[in-house]
């Protein structure tokens, strides 16, 4: 009688552990990183963090920063929109806020080659070393373009990636 109430016990705790297994993976799912990927930016290959996000008027942005040869290896944003739908005359500052903080960065759009000739006229280069030097925290930030986005939320992690790369 204990020989059955043990190979029952034995069965009972082989069929729990990956029950257990299942539910650990629905109670604690994996965490999505994003990461610094190689992408092509005027004609090279270099390492930057791109991510697409919304503005407050639900406008989708494509949001590239990287370390620019053309500028000294210093940190750059670019500021995609989608071709026909805007036109963003330089040069022009990115106000960015974070709390009672407040930057605005420098336009240097007209400075890559490659913006400058391209006659769609859907992204904006800026200047994203000084802010980031500034910054001790992965904080949230907001960006504003005058006549092309009022506020654009920037989440920690977007941040923390920009951070990484300088």
């Amino acid at each position: 009688m204990k020989m059955i109430t043990k190979s029952n016990k034995d069965i009972f705790l082989k069929g729990l552990l990956p029950l257990l297994l299942l539910l650990s993976f629905f109670l604690n799912p994996f965490k999505a990183y994003a990461e610094i990927a190689e992408t092509e930016i005027n004609g090279e290959f270099i390492n930057a963090s791109s991510n697409f996000l919304r503005d407050l008027d639900f406008e989708t942005w494509q949001l590239v920063a990287y370390k620019s040869p053309l500028f000294e290896e210093k940190l750059i944003l670019r500021v995609i929109g989608y071709p026909g739908n805007l036109r963003i005359d330089h040069p022009t500052h990115l106000r960015v806020e974070s709390g009672r903080k407040q930057w605005f960065l420098d336009d240097k759009t007209l400075l890559n080659r490659e913006l400058a000739n391209d006659d769609r006229q859907a992204a904006a280069e800026f200047d994203l070393y000084e802010l980031i030097k500034n910054l001790d925290k992965n904080r949230p930030l907001r960006l504003y373009l005058s006549g092309v986005f009022s506020e654009l939320p920037i989440p920690p992690f977007v941040v923390k990636e920009w951070r990484s790369i300088n």
